[in-house]
């Protein structure tokens, strides 16, 4: 086995004996990305240095007698969260040279850890897509069909991972933007309740859904990384006080006796067959292993896609406000006059989707509209969180598909912006409710990868990891890689 194909808590294992160093770890995924990420086009900056110099750090911290689970592990981090001294550019022209004078709460946390940054990943521009073809630097491709999309927005890092060009990395989740891609690419995405994870640091989207999440192998590294960054932040008046388990350590119990609830409305018209099979056998596997599934409804279903699209871009018109030439980032270099220059650098900075949901967003909040749309859509919310509610009476989680599709392909569903959005349609949902989810790679259709999606109540992030894990102990989807051309 290469040394770039290890998991997380492989790689750990080996470290921790001496077998290997960080500094051959961190060399061989440095290689890796040399090889063959002009292919795949996970990364928008790679940061060699840097690795180095902490694989050489996290090695002379463990020779001192020093012992922690990311000591000395490579990790890829998505373009929109602040590094500090290095490019954060969200996937923006708007942003390009911007290098933040601080480090994100997580950033901190992992380097703590001993976390070494091999770099950060490509994204739909201020993470708003679903196929990471809006970047404005280049689109990202599925490592196993590169003729298709990762999905997105945290399409860089579940390619990179996929790709084996980091064994693990950072995501952001607003609609579903770490478990879509990680079903497109076969990974785990795991998306922690709203308030579990700091946001401070990370560049806001829209700051009542927004949240931090991992991509890795499997959940065994999902439960690795969140034991590091879920804590209370003083630093997000959105983070909560509640406390914080050691996520690995209920992996093991199994589902004996667990009640599964599968939502109706998740398996509708829309739905690729083959996906639909794919996480009906999953579910027959869990029911095998001593889970007990039921049908529920979550009624408001319906509602979910147009709700999530006035109030995150509602949200987004208000936190990309900032972005008008003066303070940081680009300014247009030809403007008449202080209007000219307001105009003209959000005209040019930045890029048709984000320009469209700043559009749809300052409408629904206008005067005569915010009641009729915005506040109408607040109250929709609270619905569809009731409803989650009422299941979660009966259910210990939930499981439906993560995306009604595999990956399709680039420029497919650039022209039709509907269209693209329906590619979250089974994730936002859970986005408007602040609940946590995961996404598990269960099947293949056609060599492309499809995801199952676990959905746990409000801080049971070790509840939907011990089914993660206990599903991939008797399957195999998530040990598989693919493969390209030089191999």
């Amino acid at each position: 086995m290469e040394l770039y194909e290890l998991t997380i808590h492989e790689a750990s294992i080996l470290l921790r004996k001496r077998e290997i160093s960080s500094l051959e770890l961190t060399r061989a995924l440095l290689d890796r990305i040399a090889a063959i990420d002009d292919q795949v086009k996970a990364y928008i900056t790679v940061t060699p240095d840097t690795a180095m110099a902490q694989a050489r750090e996290a090695d002379d911290r463990r020779s001192a007698g020093e012992e922690n689970p990311l000591l000395g592990i490579p990790l890829a981090i998505k373009d929109i969260i602040c590094t500090k001294g290095i490019t954060t550019t969200c996937g923006s022209k708007m942003l390009h040279n911007f290098v933040p004078p601080y480090d994100a709460t997580v950033m901190r946390h992992l380097y703590e850890a001993g976390m070494v940054l091999l770099g950060k990943t490509n994204l739909d521009e201020f993470a708003m897509g679903s196929s990471t073809e809006n970047s404005a630097f280049f689109p990202t491709h599925n490592p196993w069909d590169l003729t298709r999309v990762p999905g997105g927005s945290s399409g860089g890092s579940a390619a990179a991972v996929a790709a084996q060009e980091a064994p693990g990395a950072l995501g952001t989740d607003t609609g579903g933007s770490v478990r879509q891609p990680a079903a497109l690419c076969g990974m785990v995405g795991l998306k922690p309740t709203y308030g579990r994870v700091s946001r401070y640091g990370l560049v806001a989207f829209a700051s009542s859904l927004d949240q931090v999440g991992t991509l890795t192998k499997d959940a065994l590294d999902a439960a690795l990384l969140l034991n590091v960054i879920a804590r209370h932040d003083p630093l997000d008046s959105t983070s909560v006080e509640v406390p914080t388990p050691d996520y690995t350590a209920s992996l093991n119990q199994g589902v004996q006796g667990l009640r599964i609830g599968i939502p109706r409305e998740y398996f509708s018209a829309g739905i690729q067959p083959e996906v639909e099979v794919a996480v009906r056998e999953a579910i027959r596997t869990l029911e095998s292993l001593g889970a007990v599934t039921q049908e529920v409804s979550l009624p408001h279903t319906e509602y979910a896609l147009p709700t999530y699209y006035l109030i995150a871009p509602a949200e987004a018109s208000s936190n990309l406000a900032r972005y008008d030439g003066v303070k940081y980032g680009y300014a247009y270099p030809d403007a008449a006059d202080i209007w000219d220059l307001y105009r003209k650098t959000r005209q040019h900075g930045f890029g048709s989707e984000v320009k469209r949901r700043i559009m749809l967003g300052t409408y629904a909040l206008s005067a005569g509209y915010y009641d009729a749309y915005y506040l109408k859509a607040q109250k929709v919310r609270t619905l569809i969180k009731k409803d989650f509610d009422a299941a979660f009476e009966s259910c210990d989680v939930l499981i439906a598909p993560t995306s009604p599709s595999v990956a399709f392909r680039i420029g497919e569903k650039v022209a039709d912006p509907l269209q693209m959005y329906l590619s979250d349609i089974f994730t936002l949902s859970l986005n408007l409710a602040g609940l946590c989810g995961v996404s598990i790679p269960c099947g293949f259709e056609q060599g492309l990868p499809v995801g199952l999606q676990i959905i746990g109540k409000p801080f049971d992030e070790a509840g939907i990891l011990r089914v993660a894990h206990t599903y991939q102990q008797a399957t195999d989807w998530h040990k598989r890689h693919p493969t390209f051309p030089e191999q």
